[in-house]
C-alpha cells in the first residue's frame, strides 16, 4: 500500500497546479468542449517552471521549495482578482453537465497516473540505457541554487543539454519534497497522465466542434489517446511470422507463417530499418528514460492545441493595417505607445496567439532541441494555409520567430548547439568532391535510402487514414452533404496534420542532421521528426474515424470501417506485448525507489551516495572511476547530482562536440587512482578542485593498480561501508 499512498500524495500537488491555472486555461480554451481542463496542469507546470528558471538563471531568486510556493501563490491570487474583474466565479465553478466532463477527465488522470505508476512499479530500477543521464541532470538540478546547472559528467561547467523539461520534473520534485528515486519513477507516470488526458481533450474537442456530439467527443477522445499513447506501428505483422535477425529485417510476406509471438521482440519496431531509429510515445514509457523527447510530450500537445484554436478563428478587421496606422502615429506620441502595445495585445487573438506560440518553440527548443525548429515550420505551414502568400503570413512569422528568440534567449545565451550542419543522403559524386556549400554536407559513403515497404510498416496506418480521409473529402464533393465553413477549417487543420506529419518522415530520406555518430548519421533526425510525427497524425487519425462513421453511404461507410479497423488491429496489440516484455508478468507487488537495485547489486554503492546526498551540501567535485556510456560508471555522480572529472564518453563527445574533452582527461583519472607520486595526485586533486575520493568496488575493478593508501595521506576517510567494500575520501585542500 506505500506505492499508493506516496503516489496520492504526489498527484495532490499536481491536482493543485492544476487548480490554480483553471482560470487562465478556461479563458485560452474557452471554445473547448470541456475548457482545455487537463492542459491546466500542463500549463501550470510550464508556468512555474519557466518562472524558476528565469528568476535561477539572472540570480533574482535561488530554486527552493519557498521560491515555488511563493510563485503558486502570487498566480493564485492574480488570477483570482482577473475572475473577480471579468467572470463570474459561480459560472466557472458551478456544477453543470461540463463539470461531468472535469470529473471524468480527473478520473482519468487518475486512473493513468496509478497505471503507470503500477507498471513502473514492477521494475523501478534507474539503471540501463540513458537513465544514468538524465536521474543526473535532475539531480544537479536538485542541489542548485541557481541555474544553468552543473554537468555531472565534466567537472565544473553548467550542462550543454537541452534540460527544461528534467528541470519540469525537478520542480514537482522540489515542490513535494519527493525523495528524487521515487520522483523519477512517478515524473514519468505525471507525463503519461498529462498526455492521456490532453490528447483527450484536444481530438473530443475537435471532433465536438465538427460535430456536436459529446458521446462522440468522448469516444474519439479515447480512441486519440490509444493511438498516441499506447499504440504501436505495423510492425506488429511480425508477430505472424518466423522472426528475423534484428540488424537485418526481411520483408514480413517472405516469412509469414502464422501467430508465433515468441519470435517477436517489441525494440524491433523501434529499429527497424537499419542504422535508424524511430521511436514512438508507448516505447518511450516501457523502457522509462526521461529524455526531452518525452518531457515534451505534454508541451507539444498543449502548442497542437493552441495552433488549432488559431486556425479556427475568425478574424473580424485586418490586423496589419491596424499595426501600421497605430505604428505612424504613435511614433509621435511615445508615452502613449506601451498602452498601445497593451492594445494590440489583448485586443488582437491572432498576436496574441502567435506570441504564446513563439514562446512554446523556445520551451520545445530548452526541452528538445530538433522540436523547436519542427513546430517553427508548423506554425509556418498553418499560417501559409489560414492566409496563403500574404503580408500576414511574414507578419505573425516574424513574430513568431522573434518570440521565440526573446524566450528561449535565458537558455540559449549558456547552450552551444552541437549541430555541424545539414547532411545530404545519397549526395551526388560531383557535390561530394565539393564537401560543402554553406550548411549542407555532402559526405562520400552516406547514403542509406529506405525501401517503401520498410517506410509503410512504421508509418502505414497514418498513410492509409490521410488516403481515407482524402477519399471521404472527394465523395463529399461529389454528394449533396456539403459541410459548412467551419467544419471545413477543421478538415483543413486535419489535412496540415497529415501533410506535416509525412514531410517530417520524407525529410530523413533526403537529409539528415549532422552529429557525431558514422553509421547512424541519420538517426537521431528520423527519431526526432517521426517521433513528432506519430502524435501529429495518431490525432488525426482519430478524427478520421470520425469522419467515416459520420459517412452517409453506408457501403462506403462499412468498407472504409473495416479498413480502419484491420490497420488498427495491429497497432493496437503493440502494449499487450512491449510492456510484458519489459515488466513480465505485472504480478509484483510496486516498490517506487529507483535506487533500491544498488542494494542488491552494489551495497556499498548505496551507502556512500546515500551519505553523499544527506551529509555533503552543494556541489563539490567527486573523484569517481571513468567508463564508457550505457555502463555502470557514473553511478555515484548520476545518484547524487555532484559533478565528477570524467563522465561517459561518447555522450560528452556529442554534448561539447569533441571527443578530446573527456579524452584528455581519462588518463589523469587513471593517473589520480593510480599513481604512486602524491605530489602529481596533490597537483590533479587541486587543478579539478576535488573534495571528495570515491574507492569501491567499480574503481578497484578498473584501476588494478589503485593505490588507496595515499588518499589517506592526502585526505581523511570519511566514510566506509558495512561491507568494507567502499570507502570515501574527504580530500584536505592546502
Amino acid at each position: 500500500m506505500d506505492w499508493i499512498i506516496t503516489t496520492a500524495n504526489w498527484y495532490l500537488y499536481l491536482l493543485l497546479i492544476g487548480f490554480i491555472f483553471i482560470p487562465l486555461t478556461s479563458k485560452i480554451f474557452h471554445s473547448f468542449f470541456d475548457k482545455g481542463y487537463p492542459f491546466a496542469k500542463i500549463i501550470g507546470i510550464i508556468v512555474l517552471t519557466y518562472a524558476a528558471f528565469v528568476l535561477g538563471i539572472y540570480k533574482i531568486a535561488p530554486f527552493n521549495r519557498i521560491t515555488l510556493i511563493v510563485f503558486l501563490v502570487a498566480a493564485f491570487i492574480l488570477q483570482w482578482i482577473v475572475i473577480r474583474r471579468r467572470t463570474s466565479v459561480h459560472s466557472l465553478f458551478r456544477f453543470n453537465k461540463q463539470m461531468w466532463v472535469f470529473v471524468f477527465e480527473e478520473l482519468l488522470f487518475i486512473a493513468s497516473l496509478f497505471f503507470l505508476t503500477y507498471i513502473r512499479g514492477q521494475e523501478p530500477s534507474i539503471r540501463g540505457l540513458e537513465k544514468y543521464m538524465d536521474f543526473g541532470f535532475i539531480n544537479s538540478i536538485l542541489r542548485s541554487d541557481y541555474f544553468p546547472p552543473l554537468d555531472i559528467w565534466y567537472s565544473r561547467l553548467p550542462i550543454n543539454y537541452y534540460y527544461f523539461g528534467h528541470l519540469s520534473g525537478a520542480i514537482l520534485i522540489k515542490l513535494s519534497g519527493m525523495i528524487p528515486s521515487y520522483g523519477y519513477n512517478l515524473i514519468l507516470a505525471s507525463i503519461f497522465a498529462q498526455a492521456v488526458t490532453a490528447v483527450f481533450s484536444l481530438v473530443g474537442s475537435i471532433v465536438y466542434s465538427f460535430r456536436r456530439s459529446l458521446r462522440l467527443a468522448y469516444l474519439m477522445g479515447l480512441l486519440g489517446t490509444f493511438i498516441v499513447n499506447f499504440g504501436g506501428n505495423l510492425h506488429t505483422i511480425y508477430l505472424f511470422t518466423q522472426g528475423y535477425p534484428a540488424d537485418t529485417p526481411t520483408p514480413f510476406w517472405e516469412i509469414l507463417t502464422g501467430y508465433n509471438p515468441t519470435k517477436y521482440w517489441y525494440p524491433n519496431a523501434t529499429r527497424f530499418i537499419p542504422f535508424t531509429i524511430h521511436e514512438f510515445p508507448i516505447y518511450s514509457y516501457v523502457v522509462a528514460d526521461l529524455h526531452g523527447h518525452v518531457f515534451d510530450i505534454p508541451f507539444v500537445l498543449l502548442t497542437i492545441a493552441l495552433l488549432f484554436l488559431m486556425f479556427i478563428h475568425k478574424a473580424e478587421v485586418s490586423e496589419i493595417k491596424t499595426y501600421k496606422f497605430n505604428y505612424k502615429l504613435h511614433l509621435k506620441h511615445i508615452r502613449q505607445l506601451p498602452t498601445t502595445i497593451y492594445h494590440l495585445l489583448t485586443t488582437n487573438y491572432y498576436l496574441l496567439t502567435v506570441i504564446a506560440l513563439g514562446f512554446m518553440t523556445a520551451l520545445h527548443y530548452m526541452t528538445n532541441a530538433f522540436d523547436g525548429p519542427i513546430y517553427l515550420l508548423l506554425i509556418a505551414l498553418t499560417l501559409f494555409v489560414m492566409f496563403g502568400f500574404k503580408k500576414k503570413l511574414f507578419f505573425y512569422m516574424a513574430v513568431s520567430t522573434v518570440s521565440f528568440l526573446v524566450f528561449s534567449h535565458p537558455f540559449s545565451s549558456h547552450f552551444s548547439p552541437f549541430v555541424s550542419g545539414i547532411g545530404v543522403n545519397c549526395s551526388p559524386d560531383f557535390l561530394t568532391d565539393m564537401k560543402k556549400i554553406g550548411p549542407f554536407l555532402f559526405e562520400k559513403g552516406n547514403c542509406q535510402p529506405d525501401p517503401f515497404w520498410m517506410l509503410f510498416v512504421l508509418w502505414g496506418f497514418f498513410w492509409i487514414n490521410f488516403l481515407l480521409f482524402f477519399f471521404i473529402k472527394v465523395l463529399e464533393g461529389k454528394t449533396k452533404h456539403a459541410l459548412v465553413q467551419h467544419q471545413l477549417r477543421i478538415d483543413d487543420f486535419i489535412f496540415v496534420l497529415f501533410t506535416f506529419g509525412t514531410i517530417l518522415i520524407l525529410i530523413p530520406e533526403f537529409f539528415y542532421i549532422k552529429d557525431i555518430y558514422p553509421a547512424h548519421f541519420r538517426a537521431n533526425t528520423m527519431f526526432k521528426m517521426g517521433y513528432q510525427a506519430f502524435i501529429m497524425m495518431g490525432m488525426a487519425s482519430a478524427y478520421t474515424c470520425t469522419r467515416i462513421l459520420l459517412l452517409h453511404n453506408k457501403g462506403v461507410k462499412i468498407l472504409f470501417t473495416g479498413i480502419f479497423l484491420f490497420f488498427f488491429s495491429f497497432i493496437f496489440i503493440y502494449p499487450f506485448y512491449a510492456y510484458p516484455s519489459y515488466y513480465g508478468t505485472l504480478k509484483k507487488t510496486p516498490q517506487l525507489d529507483g535506487s533500491e537495485w544498488i542494494i542488491g547489486q552494489f551495497p556499498e554503492d548505496k551507502e556512500i551516495i546515500d551519505f553523499l546526498n544527506y551529509r555533503v551540501k552543494d556541489q563539490p567535485t567527486i573523484l569517481e572511476a571513468q567508463g564508457d556510456s550505457y555502463t555502470d560508471y557514473e553511478r555515484i555522480s548520476a545518484y547524487t547530482g555532484l559533478p565528477t572529472v570524467a563522465g561517459w564518453w561518447v555522450h560528452e563527445w556529442l554534448w561539447r562536440g569533441s571527443s578530446d574533452v573527456i579524452g584528455k582527461r581519462i588518463p589523469e583519472v587513471v593517473a589520480l587512482y593510480e599513481s604512486k607520486d602524491q605530489n602529481e595526485t596533490r597537483r590533479l586533486l587541486e587543478k579539478y578542485r576535488i573534495e571528495y575520493v570515491v574507492v569501491s568496488r567499480l574503481e578497484k575493478e578498473k584501476y588494478k593498480n589503485l593505490n588507496e593508501e595515499k588518499f589517506k595521506a592526502l585526505g581523511k576517510k570519511v566514510f566506509g561501508s558495512s561491507n568494507g567494500l567502499g570507502a570515501l575520501y574527504q580530500v584536505i585542500n592546502k
